[in-house]
Formats: structure tokens, sequence, C-alpha cells
């Protein structure tokens, strides 16, 4: 499967998160995210799918559980992130919005600014690897 839509600015939150969780992330997923996320704003709205990994607010203390998805940007591992708030409706950002993670900051390795279209294959297995 395969999400097309347009970069855009984010809120800067899963920022705070990724390094702060940094070793939960590289346990569930085998890589080393960078501090940040790519977001993608779709046409349409997109679910994650039920079976997808997840972080569990337990699992690090917390008060939000995140699905994660395995995925390739211009070829390179990521992953899609969303909490459990956005997934169901009711967090800050719209279902057609998704948040890419990967081991770099995918805007500056790719010269992507606001506006820009790209491309996300969805379903890709992680490899440890690869990370």
């Amino acid at each position: 499967m395969r999400l097309r839509g347009r970069v855009v600015t984010g809120l800067g939150n899963f920022s705070y998160w990724i390094e702060r969780l940094e070793d939960h992330y590289f346990r569930k997923t085998g890589m080393h995210f960078y501090p940040g996320t790519l977001n993608i704003l779709l046409d349409e709205p997109w679910s994650f799918p039920p079976d997808c990994l997840r972080l569990e607010k337990d699992e690090y203390g917390g008060g939000v559980s995140v699905n994660l998805v395995p995925c390739r940007i211009f070829s390179r591992p990521a992953f899609l992130l969303r909490t459990d708030l956005n997934e169901t409706g009711h967090g800050p950002h719209p279902k057609n919005l998704i948040e890419v993670a990967s081991d770099v900051r995918l805007r500056d390795a790719y010269h992507l600014k606001d506006g820009d279209w790209v491309e996300v294959e969805v379903g890709w297995l992680p490899d440890r690897s690869e990370t």
C-alpha cells in the first residue's frame, strides 16, 4: 500500500517524546529515531491496521499509547506513528495526517519543504540489519 500527501509543519510534540522514550521505541522497532517526525497531509483519512505494533502507556509509565506501522519513504526504513487519541479522532491531528519517524531528519536528508509531495510505502517489515 502507498500513501501520498503533502509535507506540512507539525506541532513539534513528538520530538519531545521520541527523545525521552528512545529506548522503548528502539525495543519495539529496532531503529533509533531522529527526535522528530515528518508530517504528511493525505487527501483522505487513513486508519492504522488493528494488528500494528504498539508502545503501550503502561510500558513506559505514561498516559498515551502509540501505534507504529513499518514503512519506507524514499526507500528509507521508517515508521508511521500515531497516538490512540489521534487514531480515535480525539487528538489534535486529523486522521488524514500521518507522522513518519526515521533515523534521520527527513526534511534535511531529502530537501523537503512544506507543500512538497511525498509517497510512503506502508507495510515494509523491519530487518534489524538495516538499522
